[in-house]
């Protein structure tokens, strides 16, 4: 039986989410195990303390394809040191979630597990168990596929993360009525520009809660700052929205998004945290990257997509044939075809649910 597992999977939060069922099922198959998630800085400040299936977090060295861009130019010397001290925890198994492992794969290997197993795309360094990297494929169904093959068996396919007293001590305290808890959060931002829908529908939508009775939250980081200010401008009732941008941590927006009555995002990590949290929630998604992103639960969940595979600006496909963007550079929305009414029928049908579901 494994005494000490290394899960490999060092990028961002809507990543990590999607891993949790997987986790969850691994920690149940060997309860005993000591498993060791290898990420970025933000999951060992996020998950240290948190109760969940990961028992501890060691930080990556900046890494070229892992964690960072390939082109990264990494220093030797703390790469193998983070090489040295990983050996020497002797790992029973190290687990390959990061992609498909042209560069995590020979990273998974170098951690000198007695065991590797992971993904692989045909043009990957082979571990010693190997599962297909399929491009357009659920994000969730692909890693309980590799814990799959160490017996462990998902109780359930819906991600869900803990919430922690510290985070709803930090959302309280930002809160305009902390006593009047009927609230909803809007992230308008995203870090791929594609995925972000239009500020000015964003503000309409925002607009339309208002009228329903909702205090609006907007939330993003410093980096979504300008969209972000973008939305709150063009809103009419200034007094029932509240500009959150960079004011909370990770811990605090998970306080924050499981008090909300309800979340509208675009494709990014608040939206799945949400919905990890079993906050409803409205998804604004392009094309295929709802498939990746499908979400088992879809009672309080709506995802709304753009299908059209077609860059707005110079008319390039942009899905076919390998769901590759290196043809077309332009930085624009490609979710504009959803429309307003369209995410408003989505809300007035959450907003009757979640009434019925508070009352049962």
């Amino acid at each position: 039986m494994a005494q000490k597992i290394a899960v490999l999977r060092a990028n961002a939060l809507g990543d990590f989410i999607f891993t949790l069922p997987a986790l969850h099922a691994l920690r149940r198959a060997m309860p005993d195990a000591e498993i060791v998630y290898l990420g970025k800085a933000w999951h060992k400040a996020y998950l240290t303390g948190r109760p969940g299936p990961i028992d501890r977090v060691e930080v990556l060295p900046p890494y070229p394809g892992v964690g960072e861009k390939d082109t990264y130019v990494a220093d030797e010397a703390e790469v193998e040191a983070f090489f040295v001290r990983m050996q020497q925890e002797q790992f029973d198994i190290a687990i390959q979630m990061h992609g498909g492992g042209f560069y995590s794969n020979p990273f998974t290997k170098r951690l000198g597990a007695k065991l590797t197993i992971g993904l692989k795309t045909p043009d990957a360094t082979p571990l010693d168990v190997n599962v297909s990297y399929v491009g357009v494929y659920s994000e969730i169904l692909r890693f309980l596929e590799v814990v799959s093959h160490l017996g462990a068996v998902a109780t359930s396919i819906t991600p869900s993360i803990a919430v922690t007293a510290s985070d709803l001590d930090e959302a309280y305290n930002v809160l305009v009525h902390p006593k009047d808890q009927h609230f909803v959060v809007i992230h308008p931002g995203a870090s791929d520009l594609r995925r972000r829908w239009p500020t000015e529908n964003f503000a309409e939508i925002a607009d339309f809660l208002i009228d329903e009775g909702y205090h609006v939250y907007l939330t993003g980081t410093a980096f979504e700052r300008s969209v972000i200010e973008d939305v709150l401008n063009r809103v009419a009732n200034q007094e029932r929205i509240t500009n959150l941008c960079d004011k909370l941590s990770l811990g605090g927006m998970t306080g924050l998004l499981s008090m909300a009555d309800l979340m509208v995002s675009n494709d990014t990590g608040p939206l799945h945290l949400a919905r990890a949290l079993e906050t409803p929630s409205v998804g604004i998604f392009w094309t295929v990257n709802c498939l990746t992103a499908v979400w088992p639960n879809s009672n309080f969940h709506r995802s709304l997509i753009a299908w059209d595979p077609y860059c707005p600006l110079c008319g390039t496909d942009c899905v076919q044939p390998n769901f590759v963007h290196e043809h077309c550079e332009h930085q624009t929305s490609f979710t504009a075809y959803v429309k307003v009414e369209e995410v408003k029928k989505a809300l007035q049908n959450l907003l009757v649910s979640t009434e019925t579901r508070s009352t049962v």
